[in-house]
């Protein structure tokens, strides 16, 4: 079967591949956010800790970034990407079918790992893929197709597990990475291979190369770490919070709730446009002031959902142009290392949504819906306070570096 290769400038419809195949991937580590409560009582779970179903997904997420993503520098990553897509569907039908607490935990962990390995791999091959001077446009519209997948996984498994409870959403999950393999199978292009690949073990040595001495990963990396942890505190803790009194909603309702912020997402779809004009700091900075009013309108949701409805809009919105941004400029810095910088600024990701899905229920269980906004609050603003800082101590350090791609070590 003949591959395309790659093209100069990376066709439309490979893109739009790009988009859809990372957002059902990255789907797979949220379908159970919408359903704590649900997975909670069958498994017997008390609420302050359901929250570690989600962190053993994010326990897995750190596992493929640093041991799998990287493989993608050394590793023809048409085939990488064909074997991590059959093992998760493989994975998705064991949670599907999970009868205890041990069994849906490991299954979790394998989504998380597999999901996250599938989702940035992809990430890194379209950066890879494209040309130096589309490369920011690539890398916004493939990551919008990551953020959209990431909102709508709330909405989609809370529209069916109410039709055919929590364990059709994972069952349906598998059928549709099982359908998205033909095409990727048949469009990805084959990319250059290494002229001198490292071993495995050199390989992930020099991940802490890049993560001691690359300035631009990590600033990048602590923002990402603080915003993640942000959208976990709410987006854990919402289903808590709407399934419970006053409100007593459906799954399918909690869920639709993810869709308002694809506004937000698509209101950001143009941040990589901004970035390859020297816009990074001003947009990093407006993203973070998103961040934090978002909290205000999330904090009166007891009023009217539609003040939610606002919230969740802004805090997408802040999230995904700063999300961009930072991808944007880290994959600049070293041309033949892509897999290893997404794997390492990811890192941060995991760590962040980890730390916030298990600050939410925490929060929750001790102070309600208005201790979940108290604690996502202090969070953005020491992220404002952090990106305020560092883009006046370092923005002409930042930019000179995203401008000027270095070659990893081999």
């Amino acid at each position: 079967m003949s591959v395309p290769p790659v093209r100069a400038d990376m066709p439309r419809g490979l893109l739009m591949l790009f988009a859809v195949a990372s957002g059902l991937s990255v789907a797979n580590v949220y379908y159970a956010q919408p359903l704590l409560d649900a997975l909670a009582l069958e498994f017997a779970m008390a609420p302050a800790l359901v929250g570690g179903v989600v962190a053993m997904t994010q326990v897995g997420c750190a596992l493929a970034l640093l041991l799998v993503v990287p493989l993608g520098d050394v590793l023809p990553r048409r085939r990488l990407m064909g074997i991590q897509l059959a093992l998760l569907v493989g994975v998705l039908v064991l949670v599907g079918m999970a009868r205890s607490a041990p069994m849906l935990l490991v299954g979790m962990l394998g989504v998380g790992l597999l999901g996250t390995a599938m989702t940035q791999g992809l990430l890194a091959y379209a950066a890879s893929a494209a040309s130096a001077r589309e490369q920011g446009r690539v890398i916004g519209i493939a990551q919008g197709g990551v953020f959209i997948g990431l909102l709508s996984a709330r909405a989609f498994s809370g529209a069916v597990s109410d039709l055919a409870g929590w364990r059709g959403v994972y069952l349906l999950a598998a059928l549709l990475m099982a359908c998205v393999a033909v095409p990727l199978w048949r469009r990805l292009p084959r990319l250059v291979d290494a002229a001198a690949p490292l071993g495995y073990w050199r390989l992930i040595a020099s991940m802490f190369w890049l993560l001691r001495t690359e300035p631009v990963l990590q600033v990048r990396g602590i923002l990402a770490l603080l915003m993640f942890a942000v959208l976990n505190i709410f987006w854990s803790a919402l289903a808590l919070a709407l399934s419970g009194p006053p409100f007593h909603l459906a799954h399918t309702v909690i869920g639709a709730f993810g869709l308002v912020g694809v506004a937000g997402a698509l209101a950001a779809a143009r941040t990589g446009r901004w970035v390859d004009a020297g816009y990074a700091p001003r947009v990093t900075v407006m993203a973070l002031v998103l961040l934090l009013l978002a909290w205000w309108p999330l904090s009166r949701m007891d009023a009217s959902l539609w003040l939610l409805a606002l919230g969740i809009v802004l805090l997408d919105a802040g999230a995904q142009a700063l999300h961009v941004t930072n991808q944007s400029l880290i994959v600049r810095t070293h041309a033949n290392a892509h897999g290893r910088l997404i794997g390492l600024y990811m890192l941060f990701y995991a760590a962040g949504s980890g730390l916030g899905a298990m600050g939410a229920t925490l929060a929750y269980a001790h102070g309600g819906w208005h201790g979940v906004c108290a604690l996502g609050a202090s969070v953005s603003v020491l992220a404002l306070g952090f990106g305020v800082w560092t883009q006046r101590m370092q923005a002409g350090q930042l930019i000179d570096s995203a401008r000027c791609p270095q070659r990893a070590p081999r």
